[in-house]
């Protein structure tokens, strides 16, 4: 693979451990954010689908986001696959995330990268099951034809270790060398729960390739 170092942003943090009010609070959150539910706008007090709160949330916030660079009229945003193959009328979050910037004027969506092969559910795997970066790679391909783009942005709904977007930003710059790939999960998991702060939590980080294979987020 090409790229041993991806840039990323993200929005949100949520623990899977502790039992704090903060992080249940994070939990729930995360738990509606992965089956696009409906959350109340702490704005209009009216519920709104996570997806445009999402947006909403990014577009408000913009000139003080650590990532807002991200976001113009003209960045590609490009969704991450699902670990199955894609069936007709499943949810893809990535996708509603993706679909909800480009509404507001903050990216184009391009649904370029898909799964040839299905890997295990990062999630539900152990530890030492969870598909790598380098399997992650092996089970993506780019389709359709597009003029090199200057920049695309992954989105992705949760970021725990990176492997997904690692391996989907290596096809990416096979297809696409000259263009600037960086990539944004509206949440990343803070396994410690020592080292939770608060659920809304913007930060840059990277994700990077080790030599045993795996990967390592920061932060």
């Amino acid at each position: 693979m090409r790229l041993s170092q991806l840039e990323f942003g993200s929005l949100l943090s949520y623990s899977p451990r502790g039992n704090s009010i903060e992080i249940l609070h994070a939990r729930d959150f995360m738990i509606a954010l992965k089956t696009e539910k409906f959350v109340e706008d702490p704005k209009t007090l009216k519920p709104v689908l996570m997806s445009k709160w999402v947006a909403e949330t990014i577009q408000h916030d913009r000139g003080k986001l650590p990532f807002s660079s991200y976001f113009h009229p003209n960045a590609i945003l490009v969704p991450t696959p699902k670990s199955s193959l894609m069936k007709p009328d499943t949810l893809w979050v990535p996708e509603r995330i993706a679909s909800a910037l480009a509404k507001i004027g903050l990216g184009k969506v391009l649904p370029c990268i898909r799964r040839v092969k299905s890997v295990l559910k990062s999630a539900s795997s152990l530890p030492r099951e969870r598909p790598t970066a380098v399997d992650h790679y092996n089970s993506f391909r780019v389709f359709g034809s597009l003029s090199e783009p200057d920049e695309i942005v992954l989105v992705d709904d949760v970021v725990t270790r990176g492997a997904t977007l690692l391996g989907a930003a290596n096809r990416l710059v096979e297809a696409f060398p000259k263009t600037c790939i960086r990539a944004f999960a509206v949440m990343r998991t803070i396994s410690n729960p020592s080292e939770f702060n608060q659920l809304y939590d913007p930060c840059k980080g990277t994700i990077e390739l080790r030599e045993s294979d795996d990967t390592l987020r920061r932060p």
